[in-house]
């Protein structure tokens, strides 16, 4: 039988990092104005649809309060996106969570939505796509890689809470390689293959950096 709208939306909490320090933008990404309204407020709504727990991780909870959404700081300050991650899961609602950035504009709810279905059996669920903007580049590096080099999506994910111990084990390291957990816990990849069939054109991944990035994004609305 399938799922009821209310089930579905009970099964995961939404986590949205909002913590960096959108250098590259020159001003906070979150608020910056997207087809008529903050982006930030694009990004509640899609995830919305998919869960009764939206959480927004930031250390500035005044500027976020007029979004109704629930509110963490990082447990651990300055951590990066795996700070957001790990402090976001652990105030979740549910056993998991799916987590994005708060600069992405074309989060696709049914390419989302599928990746929800797979993650009762795993402890992340992680897509692997081309970025869509080109920025990736490959490092010359032999190890360790970063995720983006190897094309993989970890603020586009789900995390299930058996995750803690192992982010939080890489936080007190300062590995702050989301990457670097994958090492110890159950994965399933989202190929492109897969994410083609609802996301063709990769936008799900397309986040806004740089004024550049903005003026790209606009042309593809």
């Amino acid at each position: 039988m399938a799922q009821s709208a209310h089930d579905e939306r009970s099964s995961v909490s939404a986590v949205i990092l909002a913590g960096g320090k959108s250098r590259r933008m020159g001003r906070d990404k979150s608020f910056i104005e997207f087809e008529g309204r903050p982006l930030i407020a694009r990004v509640i709504e899609r995830v919305s649809a998919l869960s009764d727990d939206v959480i927004v991780v930031t250390n500035d909870a005044p500027a976020y309060e007029p979004f109704g959404t629930r509110l963490v700081a990082d447990v651990y300050p300055g951590k990066g996106s795996l700070g957001g991650v790990y402090s976001g899961l652990l105030a979740a609602r549910h056993d998991r969570v799916f987590a994005v950035a708060c600069d992405m504009p074309f989060l696709n709810l049914d390419l989302m939505r599928y990746m929800i279905a797979l993650a009762s059996e795993f402890d992340v669920v992680i897509p692997r796509a081309k970025d869509p903007s080109g920025k990736a580049k490959r490092s010359t590096r032999p190890h360790p890689f970063l995720a983006k080099e190897i094309d993989l999506h970890p603020t586009h994910a789900v995390y299930a809470k058996s995750c803690l111990a192992s982010i939080q084990a890489r936080l007190l390291a300062d590995d702050l390689r989301i990457i670097g957990i994958l090492e110890s816990v159950s994965v399933r990849v989202v190929e492109e293959i897969e994410i083609d069939l609802f996301d063709p054109k990769h936008l799900s991944f397309f986040n806004m950096n740089t004024p550049h990035d903005l003026d790209v994004a606009s042309q593809l609305t």
